[in-house]
């Protein structure tokens, strides 16, 4: 094919065990699952990382997060890093980014090469047009939760549509774009929009208003309520996962509701994907949100690829990444794609998915729990790498093989042949992908990028 339009959507925080591709009991994203019937649709995208930072730096360069350095020992990408709208514009494409995650922004120097960038957050949607802000408060109980002061409570599908239809319309002619769009839900706090706050609430022994504030306490709490176990009762996990469910189903239809758009328009060929930055943690490991580890639960994503007409090497059961994505797309616009990770889906599969996380400190934990247990953990700079089969782990603390679906029980002693098969394999990949391009380098976030991070729960 022809060098085609790009439009990539990355969702926040969504395991691909909650989605209706992956068999989920509930049917969350009837939209994005036929986009995957249409083209093609893997359940078991293994993303690079554990949160926004390190996983979209790692989406937006090619390169692992060890390389890029985000999220690891830095928090800026290094400007000897080329991330993929460079590569797409010496393709000859235009290329756009809009983006909810201050982690996807100038203050990271994400929004590098592309020649449309905006940020939206509280600060900055009094940038958008009146008529955009008009429509979004006529609809805001539709869209979001009502009238209401807490920003941490309002969501933004809306206002993310709005903004990206317009910006469509001016990409029309012969240059063909990537267009690369990060949506915040469903990210923490779990505060669906009033339309879908009970689309999931019938068997809740509270009421939806009750579960989506209860999601919001959960939020504002999370490390004294991990502190002491997650001690949740039944009925107080389902109100969490319903919220959490019904955030993922609203934005499915608006995601639904953009590539209709999309495909409403006279363009020539477009693919689209659609896929999420990580997971989410509801009580494995002792844990919620997703900080701490590299486990399925935070890792194991959904990716469908809709548009994209050649037959693909990779199946529905292979594992994938991020990059291999990247790269295919890369790839058919004929775009230099060299020092990249990930393989070309048109011609190659993998063996396995190589996952990172930076150092982590439960010191927090601590604070609400003098007994609280961090031994089952690693606290240095973890990388981990996953097969059909098992999760290998190493860190400068030691290591850890797991038999998956158990990601708890270390069985190196019962497979020490594995586990020396998969370090050696690790070692390698390190060196070929791993090392840092520069040191990194701390940044200096903004008042603005600082009140989203709060919202998000990164910040105190």
């Amino acid at each position: 094919m022809d060098a085609p339009n790009v439009v990539w959507i990355t969702l926040d925080s969504v395991r691909s065990d909650h989605t209706t591709m992956d068999g989920y009991e509930r049917d969350t994203t009837p939209a994005i699952a036929d986009l995957g019937a249409d083209g093609h649709a893997f359940p078991t995208c293994i993303s690079h990382s554990k949160s926004t930072q390190p996983s979209s730096g790692a989406i937006l360069t090619g390169f692992a997060p060890s390389r890029t350095t985000l999220g690891i020992t830095g928090d800026v990408l290094p400007d000897g890093v080329t991330t993929v709208a460079d590569r797409f514009s010496e393709a000859g494409y235009h290329t756009a980014c809009l983006s909810r995650n201050s982690f996807v922004s100038s203050a990271t120097n994400l929004d590098r090469g592309f020649d449309r960038f905006q940020w939206l957050a509280s600060e900055t949607i009094t940038d958008l047009p009146l008529s955009t802000l008009f429509k979004y408060a006529l609809n805001i109980r539709k869209h979001s939760a009502g009238l209401t002061r807490d920003t941490a409570k309002h969501a933004s599908p809306y206002l993310m549509n709005e903004t990206a239809k317009r910006w469509l319309d001016d990409f029309g002619g012969e240059q063909p774009f990537f267009f690369y769009l990060h949506y915040n839900e469903p990210h923490r706090p779990y505060y669906p929009p009033l339309s879908y706050i009970d689309r999931y609430a019938d068997d809740l022994d509270m009421s939806p208003r009750e579960a989506a504030e209860f999601a919001l306490d959960v939020h504002y709490n999370m490390e004294e309520i991990v502190a002491h176990g997650c001690d949740l009762s039944d009925d107080e996990w389902d109100a969490l996962r319903a919220m959490y469910d019904a955030e993922i189903a609203y934005t499915d239809e608006m995601v639904g509701r953009l590539v209709d758009h999309v495909r409403s328009l006279p363009l020539d060929d477009t693919v689209v994907v659609v896929t999420a930055d990580h997971g989410e943690l509801f009580g494995e490991h002792g844990l919620l949100s997703h900080r701490y580890v590299l486990s399925d639960a935070v890792t194991r994503v959904p990716v469908v690829i809709s548009g994209l007409e050649e037959e693909l090497a990779a199946s529905e059961d292979d594992i994938v990444q991020h990059a291999d994505v990247m790269r295919t797309l890369l790839e058919t616009a004929d775009a230099d794609t060299d020092g990249m990770l990930g393989v070309d889906l048109r011609s190659e599969t993998r063996e396995y998915a190589v996952s990172q996380r930076g150092p982590v400190d439960f010191e927090v934990f601590y604070e609400y729990n003098e007994d609280f247990d961090a031994s089952p953990f690693h606290l240095p700079a973890l990388t981990s790498l996953r097969t059909d089969e098992y999760r290998y782990q190493e860190s400068d603390d030691g290591s850890d093989l797991f038999a998956l679906p158990d990601e708890e029980t270390d069985v190196s002693d019962e497979h020490p042949d594995v586990a020396a098969d998969l370090s050696e394999a690790l070692d390698a990949w390190l060196d070929r992908y791993g090392q840092p391009v520069e040191a990194g380098e701390s940044g200096e976030f903004s008042g603005a990028v600082q009140r989203q991070l709060r919202d998000l729960g990164y910040l105190e």
